[in-house]
């Protein structure tokens, strides 16, 4: 298995919104080869911090979604909503490769 965290800081008052974003997301990766879960996870401590956690079968299928047109379309999507703020902010994206269960 292979996962992959997407991590972001938004000003805590506006984290709600985001997370009402990802809870009407599109799930156009749901579709994808390999694809096993999508969850979004919200720092206990400091609220405004976000993490997206993609599980995958494998780093190859992980590799063929970023490829793909749907990715580029979500991600386009992204970068014309109207809070240019949210829409700036760039995650710190860290991939893991599972070793043990």
């Amino acid at each position: 298995m292979y996962i992959v965290h997407s991590t972001f800081k938004v000003p805590e008052e506006k984290a709600q919104e985001v997370i009402s974003i990802y809870e009407n997301r599109s799930k156009l990766v749901d579709q994808a080869k390999g694809f096993k879960r999508f969850l979004l996870l919200q720092n206990n401590t400091k609220k405004g911090e976000l993490t997206v956690q993609l599980e995958w079968d494998s780093r190859e299928e992980y590799l063929n979604w970023v490829r793909s047109e749907e990715f580029k379309q979500i991600h386009e999507l992204e970068k014309k909503y109207p809070d240019q703020e949210l829409a700036a902010i760039i995650p710190q994206v860290q991939q893991f490769k599972v070793v043990a269960e």
